[in-house]
């Protein structure tokens, strides 16, 4: 190893230390407001000295994440025997909606995802479309802003499939997924819970629209029968109960403009791990 590359390899060292102090910092940060805001204290986090520090970091977060994760790395994957014996379900466990209701009760041979917004060619999928295309199997941890963890196995169709069955159109830059669930009334006033990433991310060979957990179909407190699996973030990014996605060039004019139900609520955007 040449000097040169041993100064580049201290370098991309020193980024990487410095990426993990700020990720420490800024999950501690923002587990904080979550907490607040899952107690029903929107005031504080909708304070607008909170909600600066959290956008400001949330800028240097997906910056540093940029620069040494631009050749798109794995998260780590793990084997059958870690498979966590308890995998607990966040948020909705059964959407309250009549629509889903029918769906559910046929098993979901009804189903169909609508892929539309700036693409060439949208597409109403059905589950077994989905089924039929090439899949990719992992095994994964998931971590909640809450501070608990799990590992699963996830198996579904990579979303970068769909995207190029679809075609983006110029001036795409954001995939935003549309979900049966409503947590509560969204700022919108549509109830229904959304959420959105980047193209970079849309594209990571782990970022899945997965059917299936630890062997079998997902089950409905998991999302089913389609779910959003991007395991380099953390798991509110992770939308289930998936019903349509929208390709868009921007994310300002939906509910509060900032990409999702949680993220109008004073989470980062970005929640990289």
């Amino acid at each position: 190893m040449s000097a040169d590359d041993c100064s580049d390899v201290r370098a991309q060292g020193r980024a990487m230390s410095a990426f993990q102090a700020r990720r420490r910092w800024l999950t501690t940060l923002v587990a904080g407001a979550g907490t607040l805001a899952l107690a029903g204290c929107d005031r504080a986090v909708q304070n607008e000295r909170i909600d600066g520090v959290l956008r400001s970091a949330e800028k240097l977060t997906l910056g540093s994440q940029r620069l040494v994760l631009d050749h798109q790395p794995l998260a780590k994957e793990y084997g059958a025997e870690d498979l966590s014996p308890v995998f607990r379900s966040n948020g909705t466990s059964m959407p309250d909606s009549k629509d889903y209701a029918a769906l559910l009760q046929n098993k979901f041979v009804d189903y169909r995802l609508q892929v539309d917004g700036l693409v060439q060619r949208p597409q109403s999928l059905s589950l077994e479309q989905l089924r039929s295309m090439k899949a990719r199997s992992q095994i994964t941890r998931h971590d909640c802003v809450e501070g608990w963890s799990a590992i699963g196995q996830w198996q579904g169709v990579p979303l970068g499939q769909v995207l190029d069955l679809a075609g983006l159109k110029p001036g795409a830059r954001y995939v935003i997924f549309h979900c049966a669930d409503a947590l509560e009334k969204s700022l919108d006033g549509s109830g229904q819970y959304y959420e959105s990433i980047d193209l970079l991310d849309a594209y990571h060979p782990q970022t899945l629209l997965a059917y299936g957990m630890n062997g079998k179909d997902l089950p409905v407190p998991h999302g089913a029968p389609l779910r959003l699996r991007i395991e380099r973030q953390l798991g509110y990014k992770h939308a289930k109960y998936v019903m349509r996605i929208e390709v868009a060039d921007a994310f300002s004019q939906l509910a509060g403009g900032r990409g999702g139900f949680w993220e109008d609520r004073g989470y980062e955007w970005y929640a990289g791990i």
